[in-house]
């Protein structure tokens, strides 16, 4: 097991550091100037080159690249070239829990949604009740996230004032106050999930349901709910278990979007802006932090694969 989770994080660092590289070089081929961009009409040609020079940029990518990864060695990522020039890591210090409060609090509505409906769809197989959480399903994953905020917003925050339409209010203020802020935004993010896993526990539950230690199981007298939950649901977990965990980190993603519609400065909202800047610093330590949750989400999954089915040995 220690070998495994050591050749893990490995390949972890070393996943991470190619797409850090990747996008550190890619982003320097992107059309336009930052520092112009920057100065926009209030500075010449020499009030730009002197910009580059404070800046580093007038070297060549591989000195820059070079200066950049030792520096990240060293925890900085080193400071955005526009507006207030904040450190790029408080940048991310302020954005990261926002994300993952969104995240997290999506995630949970998600499987508060999909299991139930999941079990019930399997257990009830061709019935109504199968038809109508397939069609649900259908339409969760067929409605765009931004369009589900959009209505969110019109129906609970415009006409009946229920919850707030924008911002964020840390956890610090209260714990109504930070929810309130949070319930729309991860209800919009999380139903498209939840039709995906109810989906997924459906099938992987019908195939256990028809094996042959579930007729043992019924023979030998055991309840309904002994066979659901003590023997069906923990043997359907794998394939649903890798389904989650790549959901969690695509709901990472899927927050772009959805925290743009609704004022709130995360992780997307960040990256988008950096993009739209050229902020390269805030660009790359924004992809750094969204490929390490990505690659560790994938590294918790295969741990679970273990503590889930003991005949799995991950070594």
């Amino acid at each position: 097991m220690a070998s495994y989770m050591l050749r893990r994080l490995i390949g972890s660092v070393i996943v991470m550091w190619a797409v850090a590289t990747l996008v550190f070089f890619m982003l320097r081929f992107v059309p336009g100037d930052p520092v112009a961009a920057m100065l926009a009409d209030a500075g010449g040609p020499d009030e730009i080159a002197a910009m580059k020079r404070q800046l580093g940029l007038d070297r060549s990518l591989f000195v820059q690249y070079a200066i950049w990864f030792q520096n990240m060695l060293h925890g900085d990522l080193g400071a955005s070239i526009y507006g207030s020039r904040a450190a790029v890591t408080d940048v991310l210090a302020e954005a990261i829990p926002r994300t993952l409060s969104l995240s997290l609090l999506a995630f949970v509505i998600a499987l508060i949604i999909a299991v139930p409906a999941g079990i019930l769809s399997a257990t009830r197989r061709n019935s109504a009740t199968d038809t109508t959480v397939s069609l649900l399903a259908f339409l969760g994953l067929s409605m765009p996230d931004f369009w589900l905020a959009i209505l969110l917003i019109i129906v609970f925050a415009a006409n009946l004032q229920w919850l707030p339409a924008i911002g964020y209010a840390p956890l610090a203020d209260g714990l109504w106050p930070w929810l309130s802020h949070l319930i729309l935004p991860a209800v919009a993010i999380g139903t498209a999930f939840s039709a995906i896993i109810a989906r997924m526990i459906r099938s992987s539950l019908l195939e256990v349901l028809k094996s042959d230690y579930m007729r043992t199981a019924r023979a030998k007298g055991l309840t309904p709910w002994m066979i659901m939950f003590g023997h069906a649901l923990p043997n359907a977990m794998i394939p649903v278990i890798t389904v989650i965990g790549i959901a969690f980190a695509l709901l990472i993603s899927g927050a772009v979007v959805v925290e743009n519609v609704f004022a709130i400065k995360g992780l997307g909202r960040v990256l988008i802006e950096g993009i739209l800047n050229r902020d390269y610093p805030v660009v790359q330590g924004a992809v750094l932090v969204v490929s390490a949750i990505f690659v560790f989400s994938n590294l918790i999954v295969d741990l679970l694969y273990g503590v889930i089915d003991p005949r799995i040995r991950l070594n």
